[in-house]
């Protein structure tokens, strides 16, 4: 009995390796050189600074971005395709709209309109009276896969990426692990209508914010766990250069402080030793996109905010990692005081109170 039973086992191992190599992979994945590893020490080391944070609303699920209305309210977008909002410390939402497909980066227009980016449906404007305008749903004959954040001007001109021209939001970990660039930060001006490509060859463009003045764009390349500068004015308009590179984990959306003069960057989980030593494997890559997503290397439960000055350096660090911290963290934004956070996945909404800005001598 056995023996039987052991040959059984060799057997059925035998079949599921014999599939992993012969069934068609998900993704087609390219060799890439990660930067070195960056240690949860020095200014990374871990510390339990959003241990404390409020948290309510919990019955809303994936608030990932969100903005801060006249009236103090908190418009976000849910993983339910709803756009909410949300007074702190208060459990029950008023609805606003629904998309349909699933908000993630949310923000008021000059004309008075709500900018959403549609991880499906692409950029979104909503009318005060509830009316839903598709305004951009691809650029260059280019359809988007994966619309993600955007950035709005002073003079109403809408920034946005999309995160993969071959993924949704449903494959995002594909697209992570296949390591293609085919992330876009790409423009919307209201006044032509007219879409148009900044800046390409990003692998997961995911958060972008805009700099002091206009000046410049942040963006955030997902996959390479780094921070890109895009000039808009000045001697260097056009120009694109590296903000920050290393970071800890994977940074998600980026919203820049204008009180702390920081960009709070999302960390959505800390760096993954065994995706990194896969890196210049795609084979290997293939083979693990072939697995169940239960038995794929699984994130951290590690909550992480960092702030980068305006010169990219990291000047703050606010972690928690336990199972039940709020993690993982989609967007920071600071407002008042208060250090709002936001998640894709996790329920509700959470808030922290920060330490009071230096005063300058």
């Amino acid at each position: 009995m056995a023996r039987k039973l052991t040959r059984g086992v060799a057997f059925t191992l035998l079949l599921v390796v014999a599939w992993l190599f012969a069934a068609p992979a998900p993704i087609e994945p390219v060799a890439w050189e990660p930067p070195p590893p960056t240690p949860l020490e020095g200014p990374y080391a871990p510390n339990d600074r959003l241990a404390g944070v409020e948290w309510w609303a919990r019955q809303l699920v994936g608030p990932e971005a969100m903005y801060v209305d006249g009236a103090g309210r908190l418009i976000t977008g849910l993983k339910d395709g709803r756009i909410v909002a949300l007074t702190p410390g208060n459990d029950t939402p008023t609805e606003l709209a629904d998309t349909h497909g699933r908000p993630l980066a949310i923000a008021p227009h000059p004309d008075g309109r709500i900018i959403i980016c549609d991880a499906f449906r692409g950029l979104l404007a909503l009318s005060g009276d509830g009316v839903i305008e598709v305004l951009a749903s691809e650029q260059g004959g280019v359809p988007f896969r994966f619309v993600d954040d955007l950035a709005i001007t002073k003079a109403g001109v809408i920034y946005f990426t999309d995160a993969s021209a071959r993924h949704s939001i449903d494959r995002f970990t594909d697209d992570l692990l296949e390591h293609q660039r085919t992330g876009r930060v790409l423009k919307f001006d209201p006044q032509t209508r007219a879409t148009t490509l900044v800046a390409g060859d990003f692998n997961f463009a995911n958060g972008v914010a805009l700099g002091p003045d206009e000046a410049f764009l942040v963006v955030a390349e997902t996959g390479a766990y780094r921070l890109w500068r895009l000039w808009l004015s000045g001697e260097k308009a056009g120009q694109r250069e590296l903000f920050t590179d290393a970071l800890p984990g994977f940074p998600d959306n980026v919203r820049f402080s204008p009180a702390r003069g920081v960009f709070w960057v999302a960390i959505g989980s800390p760096r993954n030793p065994l995706v990194d030593a896969l890196a210049p494997l795609p084979f290997l890559r293939s083979l693990v996109s072939k697995l169940p997503k239960a038995v794929q290397p699984r994130p951290a439960r590690h909550a992480f905010v960092v702030g980068v000055d305006v010169n990219g350096r990291v000047v703050e660090v606010l972690q928690h990692r336990a199972p039940d911290s709020y993690s993982p963290i989609a967007s920071a934004l600071e407002h008042d005081g208060w250090l709002y956070l936001g998640s894709f996945a996790r329920e509700g909404v959470a808030r922290l109170k920060l330490d009071p800005v230096p005063k300058q001598p």
